[in-house]
C-alpha cells in the first residue's frame, strides 16, 4: 500500500456527457439555464421565507432548508460542468474530485432526511391536527434540520474513509461529468470489488428505505384526507402526486445507480444529471411556489422593490 500512495494520481479526467461540439453548445445554454433560474429560484424562496414573519412556521422553515440544500446540491458540480463544455482537456485534481464526493454525498444525504422530515410535518399536520403545534415545536424542527447534517455528514465521512485510502496509481479516466464514488473506486489499482460493491450498495439501501418510507406517508395522508371530503382529496392527490414526481426523479437515479454499482449503462450518466441539476431546479416549483401563501409573499415582495427603485432619487438631476 504505501508503494501505491507515493505513485498516486494527481488528477482525474472527466470524459463529460457528450463529447459533440454542437451537442455540447446546446447543453452549455441549456445548463446554464438551468442553473441560473435554480439559484435565483431557491434564493428568492429562502429569502421571502426568511423577510416574511407569518411564514415562519415549521414547514417553512424546512422548506427554506430544502432550498438552501438545493443551492448547494446544484452548485457541487454544475459550475465546472458547464465550463467543461468548452475545455479541450476536462480534468480535475485528485483533491478536488475527494470534494466533489464529499459533498455529493453530504448534500443528498442531508436532502433525504431532510425530505422524510418534511413528509413527517405534512402527516402531522393532517392526520393529527390537533397536536401539531405541540410536536412540531420550534426546537423539534431545529433538531429536524441538524439531524438531517449529521446523517448527511456521517454518511459522507462513512463513504471517503473508504476510498481515501485506496491506491490510485495507473486510471484516471472518469467516465461522467463530475467525481462519482462507483466510478472512482473502479480506478484503485487493488481488486475492491465485494467490499466496494457493499460499501456503495449501502448508499442505494438508504436511499430505497427512505423512498418506502416517503410513498408510505404520502399514502397515508391522501387516505386520511379522502376520508374527510371530496374537495380536498382532489387537491390534496394533486399535490401529493406534484411532490412524488419530484421525488422520484431524486430517488431513482440514487436507487438505480447505487443498488448496482459497477455496470456500464449509459444511461448512468443521465441519471446523474437528475439529482444534481433537475431535482434542485424542480423542488422550488414544486414544493414551494405552488404554495398560495408563498405566491402571494414573492408577489408582494417583488412589487415592493419595485417601488422601492421607481421612488430612488436619481444622482443627476435637471436644474
Amino acid at each position: 500500500m504505501e508503494g501505491f500512495n507515493h505513485s498516486r494520481v494527481s488528477e482525474f479526467v472527466l470524459l463529460g456527457l457528450t463529447d459533440s461540439p454542437q451537442l455540447q453548445i446546446f447543453l452549455f445554454v441549456m445548463f446554464s439555464v438551468f442553473y441560473l433560474m435554480t439559484m435565483l429560484g431557491n434564493c428568492l424562496i429562502l429569502l421571502t421565507v426568511l423577510s416574511t414573519p407569518h411564514l415562519h412556521s415549521p414547514m417553512y422553515y424546512l422548506l427554506s432548508n430544502l432550498s438552501l440544500i438545493d443551492m448547494c446540491l446544484s452548485s457541487f458540480a454544475t459550475p465546472k460542468m458547464i465550463m467543461d463544455f468548452f475545455a479541450q482537456h476536462k480534468t480535475i485534481s485528485f483533491e478536488g474530485c475527494i470534494s466533489q464526493i464529499f459533498f455529493l454525498h453530504l448534500f443528498t444525504g442531508t436532502e433525504i432526511v431532510l425530505l422524510i422530515s418534511m413528509s413527517f410535518d405534512r402527516y402531522i399536520a393532517i392526520c393529527k391536527p390537533l397536536h401539531y403545534s405541540s410536536i412540531m415545536s420550534q426546537r423539534v424542527c431545529v433538531g429536524l434540520v441538524a439531524t438531517s447534517w449529521t446523517v448527511g455528514f456521517l454518511h459522507t465521512m462513512s463513504q471517503l474513509a473508504f476510498t481515501l485510502y485506496l491506491p490510485f496509481c495507473g486510471p484516471n479516466v472518469v467516465d461522467s461529468f463530475f467525481c462519482d464514488l462507483p466510478l472512482v473506486i473502479q480506478l484503485a489499482c487493488i481488486d475492491i470489488y465485494v467490499l466496494g460493491i457493499f460499501m456503495i450498495s449501502t448508499s442505494g439501501v438508504i436511499a430505497l428505505v427512505s423512498f418506502l418510507l416517503l410513498l408510505t406517508s404520502y399514502i397515508t395522508v391522501l387516505v386520511t384526507i379522502k376520508d374527510h371530503s371530496s374537495t380536498g382529496s382532489s387537491k390534496a392527490f394533486s399535490t401529493c402526486t406534484a411532490h412524488f414526481i419530484v421525488v422520484l426523479m431524486f430517488f431513482g437515479p440514487c436507487i438505480f445507480i447505487y443498488v448496482w454499482p459497477f455496470t456500464d449503462f449509459l444511461v448512468d450518466k443521465v441519471l446523474s444529471v437528475f439529482y444534481t441539476i433537475f431535482t434542485p431546479f424542480l423542488n422550488p416549483l414544486v414544493y414551494t411556489l405552488r404554495n398560495q401563501e408563498v405566491k402571494t409573499a414573492v408577489k408582494k415582495k417583488l412589487s415592493n422593490q419595485y417601488l422601492n427603485l421607481g421612488k430612488t432619487t436619481p444622482i443627476y438631476s435637471v436644474q
